[in-house]
């Protein structure tokens, strides 16, 4: 397991980060053992939210921390400050109680690493800098960041924290895949993938902004799932999505590129797609959703699978000869 660091966490954090969609107090025997197995597997990070499973994610997993002993041992990020079906909720009210949900569902008295689930463009970033700050100050968050947040606004909270003595983000959470989307899969969807998202990336490298990004395989696109000849057999609802959003003659193109490279490797499709995320000269974290230790062990190694700069060109446009 490789690990890095985030300003404000004095912990190691694992470059792979464990996500929590399949974690439920319904099958907490399930739910206990692939925690323990991945953590044993190396991994020392997890992501949460406010919203997932309308806060049982978030009990079901403080419960697994307290009864393992592992508080010390774990960097645990979560997410609020997610819209509704109501309004929009980036705002200080809003951060500010999300936060105290989660602590109180988790029953911790500090979050590792705070990010708010949205954006909301409609609103000056300086009083959300203003608010996460005064909580890390009160030492109920670690550090904090965005996720789906484009980089501009990324940039401009942390021109305001430096301006104002403030802390600034120390981490975004975008989507980032080989195969770059066709349309977002949903509202506020914010990817640094494919031609699109080359200046977003130019910059994550310059600055050295912690990156947590997820989806490497592209909702399933990059799975070995989706095929052209066999799309119109895929009508459930979440292959619908996945067509919309990533369906493309180019992202087929790369996707056949990727399978090359896999059988000469060795590798699957999966751990291909996982290793170009993580062979990028940036400072990224990997989420993934992993629902067995198998699953964990095959994207290990893909975080230790080298691609050359060349390999990477080739898998985004085939310039080049690598196979």
């Amino acid at each position: 397991m490789k690990y890095g660091h985030v300003p404000g966490i004095d912990k190691p954090i694992s470059r792979l980060v464990q996500g929590s969609m399949m974690i439920s107090s319904r099958d907490l025997e399930g739910t206990f053992a692939l925690l323990d197995a991945v953590f044993e597997a190396g991994c020392t990070a997890f992501d949460l939210a406010h919203v997932y499973g309308g806060g049982d994610v978030e009990r079901t997993f403080g419960r697994w921390v307290r009864e393992r002993g592992l508080r010390d041992a774990i960097v645990v990020i979560t997410k609020g400050a997610h819209h509704n079906q109501d309004r929009r909720r980036v705002t200080p009210f809003d951060i500010t109680a999300d936060l105290h949900d989660s602590l109180a569902r988790l029953q911790m008295d500090k979050i590792d690493l705070y990010l708010l689930h949205r954006d909301d463009p409609g609103v000056s970033v300086g009083p959300i800098v203003e608010i996460l700050h005064e909580h890390k100050s009160a030492g109920l968050i670690g550090a904090f960041g965005g996720s789906n947040w484009g980089h501009t606004r990324v940039r401009d909270a942390n021109a305001y924290a430096a301006a104002h003595g403030l802390t600034p983000f120390a981490a975004s959470s975008p989507q980032f895949s080989l195969a770059a989307m066709v349309a977002p899969p949903w509202e506020g969807c914010v990817s640094i993938s494919g031609p699109d998202g080359r200046e977003a990336r130019e910059w994550y490298a310059q600055t050295g902004l912690a990156l947590f990004t997820w989806s490497s395989l592209a909702g399933g696109f990059l799975s070995g799932r989706y095929r052209p000849d066999n799309l119109d057999s895929l009508t459930e609802g979440r292959d619908q999505l996945v067509k919309r959003s990533y369906v493309s003659r180019t992202n087929f193109e790369r996707l056949e590129r990727a399978q090359r490279l896999a059988a000469a490797r060795g590798l699957t499709l999966p751990q291909v797609a996982l290793a170009y995320s993580q062979n990028h000269p940036l400072n990224l974290f990997s989420l993934v959703g992993c629902r067995s230790l198998a699953e964990f062990a095959d994207n290990a190694v893909a975080l230790e699978t080298p691609l050359t700069a060349e390999e990477i060109i080739w898998l985004e446009t085939g310039e080049g000869e690598i196979l």
